[in-house]
């Protein structure tokens, strides 16, 4: 017993030895094999005619139907965007309607002239859809209203008082009496008679 113990001692030694002579760690396991080369990537391109936006637009507005005025703004499209295009407004040639995402029916219009089409597509006549019902304007009942505005007292407009009557003063004419009868003006020529008789009478005294 002990002779074949000592055997199989020597076997698995060996085992081991021969094991250990096979596994080289200085060597690099072996890997699968990896593919080499580029893999072709698939680019999807739209299918029929496709709109873009012209660069010198910052955004176009997308609205809900064929007008500016009529249905309100939807979204917009940036510069340079592009979205596929379905057909044109009947009656109103100048706008388009694209497939846009997010919105009720995926669809909007933009005005024709900010966009260019792409080339040779012909886009079939779409009818123009229903003005939206705008929106209901609350009404206030009168009677509520009357019951928050209190009645308003009239003013009295101030009387007017006429002024007293002006009182004009009157003025009596003062009758002139003279002493005597003789006239203003034979009275200034007699004193100035005086006058010149009594300037020569100095002057000859003066000689």
């Amino acid at each position: 017993m002990m002779h074949k113990a000592r055997i199989l001692v020597w076997i698995a030694g060996i085992a081991g030895l021969l094991l250990l002579g096979l596994f080289d760690p200085s060597q690099p396991s072996a890997l699968a094999q990896q593919p080499t080369g580029s893999v072709p990537t698939v680019t999807g391109t739209p299918e029929g005619p496709i709109v873009t936006v012209y660069q010198d637009h910052d955004f176009i507005h997308v609205f809900a139907g064929p007008s500016t005025f009529d249905y309100p703004s939807v979204g917009i499209l940036l510069g340079n965007e592009t979205a596929p295009a379905i057909g044109r407004a009947k009656d109103r040639l100048d706008w388009i309607q694209i497939k846009y995402e997010g919105v009720r029916g995926s669809t909007g219009w933009i005005y024709g002239p900010y966009v260019k089409l792409s080339a040779g597509a012909i886009l079939p006549l779409v009818e123009i859809p229903a003005t939206p019902t705008p929106f209901s304007t609350p009404t206030i009942d009168p009677t509520l209203a009357a019951a928050f505005i209190g009645q308003q007292t009239p003013t009295r407009l101030p009387t007017f008082t006429p002024p007293p009557p002006l009182e004009q003063p009157s003025f009596n004419d003062v009758p002139t009496t003279s002493a005597t009868n003789i006239p203003a003006g034979l009275l200034i020529l007699s004193l100035g008679l005086f006058g010149f008789f009594g300037a020569v009478i100095s002057y000859l005294r003066g000689r």
